[in-house]
């Protein structure tokens, strides 16, 4: 399998929510993400959401009141540190976090080699990173 491309992309990211409802509407208002699919398991909805190649797949558990790492793997449910959105229209995100009043963590902007990054966390406290490749290139130094 040597040089040759096995995994084509991230398929999704699964996460565990405390307002399935008001989840879905944030990430529609803020990354236009929509619902594509939809049910209930153990009597609690689920949805998959797509936003051009990217899709996050949601189950409400109420009661989670905010994203602890730590305790969320102790009580079973989903965990990560954060997960990364791309974007490539800079003055629209902007615009969004000005319209949305977004709460942009670590005092604002991040500048790394060759992005930039906003942190954010959505109403269940899943952190995100906004990245913007310079000239919509990804790049590392050691390319």
């Amino acid at each position: 399998m040597k040089n040759k491309k096995f995994v084509s992309g991230l398929d999704h990211i699964n996460i565990t929510v405390d307002n399935f409802d008001e989840t879905i509407d944030w990430y529609r208002r803020v990354f236009n993400f929509k619902l594509v699919e939809k049910g209930i398991k153990d009597e609690k909805p689920w949805g998959i959401l797509k936003s051009g190649k990217a899709l996050l797949c949601m189950y409400e558990q109420i009661g989670l009141n905010g994203h602890d790492p730590e305790l969320l793997r102790i009580k079973g449910f989903h965990s990560m540190s954060h997960f990364g959105l791309r974007i490539n229209d800079k003055q629209k995100w902007l615009s969004i976090i000005k319209d949305e009043k977004l709460d942009i963590l670590y005092g604002g902007v991040i500048e790394w080699p060759f992005s930039s990054a906003w942190y954010l966390k959505d109403p269940s406290g899943w952190e995100i990173e906004v990245a913007l490749w310079n000239n919509d290139k990804i790049q590392f130094h050691y390319d």
